[in-house]
């Protein structure tokens, strides 16, 4: 059974109700003065004491995708992924569709009226990265009268570690999109959502690492050269956002003032501003203090040209504690009279999905009035 399986959590349920009426019911027993009691007091509290907890840990890592797999909790998951060549017309692809499925809560099966969502494999070309992403196509994708239009694109991310899948199943971008486009609100958009990590265990905070894995030039360069290789979309910069959270979010800002020939919008939710360095990222810059100040936006916007793009971050009032710096980082952006700035300020709102919630269909529209179609 998986980390994230609905019986494992049943299970840690029943587990943690059934130890603690024991507890209850046997603590009369336990009650003498002897070693053999006292082992006992303190086995039957640690063990319903880490079965509440583990029930407790489950549920959170299911409502908010940290982790995806077993070995993904534990560390275990180092590989970079597999590329697997099928049929000869998909052979030089490189994205690999695994599979398809419906956007939630549309009840119809057919693409040109539900739309898509489809679990694949990307391949980066020059860094070699391998990556699994989900990529939502809108209906108007399938639509025949709609054969010849090129569509904008917004790449997603994740926050550290997270999953692919969140975005997907708990953040719920596709029937978000979906609807806004309906309303009118935001133009059909294919987003393509995957995680920052792509050498997970290891935190590489979207930064080209000497001698490790170059995962700034797979999201400026290479993600955006699979996209185009596979999908009907528009190669210029003025086409492409890219949004996330949290560390997600840093990486989609940072991308778009390095990179604003490959982004023409970016939106960080709850971002913070500067690459930290902590037992998950390891040693990012290898003494390199020019890749460590770049991976720094104060330093980058003070000293670096001035990117023509446009920027979108968010906080709380109570509850983040990145709104100081939130702040800092719009004056930040201010100042370089070139690249803009927008932003959500909510009065209160957590590091959570709940608060990534409330502000992904703003952004949403925020971003899609950004993009042009062809």
């Amino acid at each position: 059974m998986g980390l994230t399986s609905n019986k494992v959590l049943v299970l840690a349920i029943f587990f943690a109700i059934v130890l603690f009426i024991a507890t209850v019911w046997l603590w009369p027993r336990l009650a003498r003065q002897s070693w053999r009691a006292v082992s006992g007091r303190v086995g039957m509290l640690l063990a319903t004491q880490l079965t509440i907890f583990a029930s407790f840990g489950l549920a959170a890592n299911q409502a908010f995708g940290f982790y995806a797999s077993w070995s993904d909790l534990l560390g275990t998951e180092t590989g970079q992924g597999v590329v697997v060549d099928h049929t000869a017309a998909g052979a030089n692809s490189p994205i690999q569709v695994v599979s398809t499925s419906r956007v939630v809560g549309v009840s119809s099966a057919l693409p040109q009226v539900a739309g898509q969502v489809q679990k694949v494999d990307i391949l980066g070309r020059t860094t070699h990265i391998a990556a699994p992403a989900f990529v939502y196509l809108p209906p108007e994708y399938f639509q025949p009268q709609n054969r010849a239009r090129k569509f904008p694109v917004a790449v997603v991310l994740t926050g550290y570690p997270g999953t692919a899948q969140a975005l997907v199943d708990k953040l719920h971008y596709p029937s978000t999109a979906q609807q806004l486009a309906k309303s009118g609100k935001m133009q059909p958009t294919i987003l393509v959502m995957l995680r920052p990590s792509v050498a997970p265990p290891r935190d590489t905070e979207c930064v080209d690492v000497p001698g490790g894995p170059q995962t700034e030039t797979f999201f400026a360069k290479d993600l955006r050269d699979s996209v185009m290789a596979h999908y009907r979309v528009d190669k210029t910069p003025a086409s492409w956002g890219i949004i996330g959270d949290s560390t997600g979010g840093y990486c989609a800002l940072k991308i778009a003032v390095h990179h604003p020939a490959s982004y023409a919008a970016a939106v960080g939710l709850s971002p913070y501003y500067k690459a930290p360095i902590d037992p998950t990222t390891g040693d990012l810059f290898h003494g390199n203090k020019n890749l460590q100040n770049r991976a720094n936006l104060f330093w980058a916007l003070q000293h670096l040209p001035a990117p023509e793009t446009s920027l979108l971050v968010t906080s709380s009032k109570v509850g983040e504690h990145n709104y100081k710096d939130t702040l800092k980082f719009i004056k930040a952006v201010q100042d370089t009279n070139v690249t803009r700035v927008s932003s959500i300020i909510l009065p209160s709102g957590g590091h959570n999905f709940n608060t990534w919630k409330r502000e992904i269909p703003s952004a949403l529209e925020w971003l899609s009035s950004r993009l042009v179609s062809h």
